[in-house]
């Protein structure tokens, strides 16, 4: 079980803990306002009411058992944010994430410790008008460089081919790692290679951006 902890509580950060515990993660959650506190306490493992800028108070509750921390209070001025990812680099927590205003914001955060940096606005923005532009897209998720794993409805072009017969890796060099039927809930991964493609079903699809941008404008 990994251990994280999340610092700040606003949207994002709650909905961040929450998901973090459904999927099986432990997690301490820390802010200076007791109410947000009060709202997540039943729901995570353990939270704290403090200032993240202390850091006797954060060397104080932070174990080597955390795994990682997600700061996220870049909702008003950016000092916190920074005295804290510099507080948890002095720690020293292997893995230090952080939501960022602005990329001026994100310089300061790499600068003083944190290893991965995130635009919740904008991230949300890519996502939506992927969506709006290629209405076939289902979710895309980033992976290392330029390749992602796209969910997306199988073009009528291959409705009713194998996957042997559509033979994606040849023609777009895209990889198909699960299938979901129509009006099914899971995905079926690492489907064989006479699995039929129906009309309305959902591709998992690794690939490079630009051959998935070029799978997605099929007919």
């Amino acid at each position: 079980m990994r251990h994280v902890c999340v610092i700040g509580l606003g949207q994002f950060g709650t909905h961040l803990a929450r998901q973090l515990v459904k999927f099986g993660c432990e997690v301490l959650v820390i802010d200076n306002d007791e109410s947000r506190i009060d709202e997540l306490r039943d729901e995570v493992h353990r939270a704290l009411i403090g200032d993240a800028r202390n850091y006797q108070m954060l060397s104080s509750v932070l174990s080597d058992a955390v795994d990682e921390a997600i700061v996220a209070l870049g909702s008003g001025s950016i000092e916190p944010s920074i005295l804290c990812t510099l507080n948890l680099k002095k720690i020293g927590v292997p893995k230090i994430r952080s939501t960022a205003r602005n990329e001026d914001h994100a310089q300061i955060l790499r600068a003083v410790g944190a290893h991965d940096i995130i635009f919740p606005e904008q991230e949300t923005a890519e996502r939506t008008a992927r969506k709006v532009a290629e209405p076939r897209m289902v979710d895309m998720f980033p992976l290392s460089g330029d390749y992602r794993i796209m969910e997306v409805v199988a073009p009528k072009k291959y409705h009713n081919k194998s996957l042997a017969e559509a033979d994606l890796r040849r023609e777009f060099n895209l990889l198909v790692l699960a299938v979901k039927e129509p009006g099914e809930e899971e995905f079926k991964f690492l489907p064989t290679a006479d699995t039929i493609i129906k009309p309305d079903e959902v591709l998992m699809i690794l690939g490079r951006e630009l051959d998935l941008a070029r799978f997605t404008a099929l007919d």
